[in-house]
């Protein structure tokens, strides 16, 4: 049969193989790092969160040069006349939201006139220095405890699970007043002195009791990771139990130890304003929220900007660790709808 010649026209400009416009572009995987970046970055409130966390770090690591941009520092007295900010008769100071000027952008303190803005950037230098280290810290012990006791089982299980209840059983607060009050009559432990000495007591106490909670966490993950067909596999490749732990079981408990770290941090904080406001904190002269807090205490009612501007800072700090965590945690589950 044959075909017209405008029929073979035709046929003779029809393609017989799909341009590389038609062709499907290949489907590329996402790691698991890449799906929990992307539905972290669908959380919103998460990632306000995590811009304030950035924002707060950067003034306290910047603290120095802010200030001196400012053009105040925290401990500098301003009740000498003829520059006194404070009123001669009731040792408050001079104007309206406690001497809020062009100068003094906060106000500044009762009785010595410090300024408020330098103390505030340099206690978030305090406060993340501790809450952060004091975490570092509740980390490494509960990982290391918890690795062991969740994959050896048997003697090592049993006496690091009691060692985690007796911890959990202490007054951690009472225990925590002692030994920074023993510590005040000790001029140099270990090599430190000061405030460094003071800083590690205070990172030890909040580190050392809070270790138990991730220790049983991670325990609890090990018990169940152990019992997986990857660890089986490597048992039989003649893998070590150390390699196993480190190359196999440690991986797969990044994401528990990220949220517990992003909750754990501003718990650490709260703890150290907490000791700071009942006097066992950081010592005299080194700026604090908590500090600012308790010596405010005694002139809320007079002048209640001097208490609301570390209240404020404490509060909006530990709620955008809080967010973010919550959204790292949905992120880092695969369960999760959000």
């Amino acid at each position: 049969m044959t075909l017209p010649a405008s029929d073979l026209h035709v046929l003779a400009e029809e393609p017989s193989v799909a341009t590389a416009e038609e062709v499907p572009a290949a489907i590329r995987g996402r790691s698991l790092g890449q799906i929990a970046w992307r539905r972290l970055r669908r959380d919103k409130v998460a990632m306000a969160g995590g811009v304030f966390i950035i924002f707060i770090t950067l003034v306290a690591t910047l603290a120095g040069p802010l200030t001196a941009w400012y053009g105040q520092l925290p401990n500098t007295v301003n009740n000498f006349p003829p520059h006194s900010l404070l009123d001669p008769a009731t040792q408050m100071p001079i104007g309206s939201f406690g001497g809020v000027s062009g100068t003094h952008w906060l106000g500044v303190t009762p009785e010595l006139g410090n300024d408020v803005m330098a103390n505030l950037i340099y206690g978030a230098r305090t406060s993340l220095i501790i809450g952060v280290l004091a975490t570092l810290l509740a980390v490494v012990l509960g990982v290391s405890t918890g690795l062991i006791a969740g994959y050896y089982r048997g003697f090592a299980d049993t006496a690091l699970s009691r060692l985690f209840d007796l911890l959990l059983s202490f007054p951690v607060l009472l225990f925590s007043i002692s030994l920074l009050a023993i510590f005040d009559d000790v001029p140099s432990f270990l090599g430190l002195s000061g405030v460094p000495l003071r800083f590690a007591v205070i990172i030890f106490v909040l580190g050392f009791f809070s270790f138990p909670y991730i220790g049983r966490i991670i325990r609890g993950q090990v018990l169940s990771l152990r019992e997986k067909e990857f660890v089986d596999a490597a048992r039989s490749l003649g893998a070590s139990n150390y390699r196993i732990m480190s190359r196999e079981v440690l991986p797969n408990l990044v994401g528990p130890i990220l949220v517990y770290a992003t909750l754990a941090i501003p718990i650490n904080i709260l703890g150290e304003a907490g000791l700071s406001f009942l006097g066992v904190g950081v010592p005299q002269g080194t700026s604090s929220w908590g500090k600012m807090l308790s010596d405010a205490g005694g002139y809320f009612t007079i002048d209640p900007m001097y208490l609301f501007v570390p209240g404020v800072a404490l509060v909006l700090t530990v709620l955008a660790f809080n967010l973010f965590g919550d959204g790292l945690r949905d992120a880092l589950d695969p369960k999760s709808r959000r």
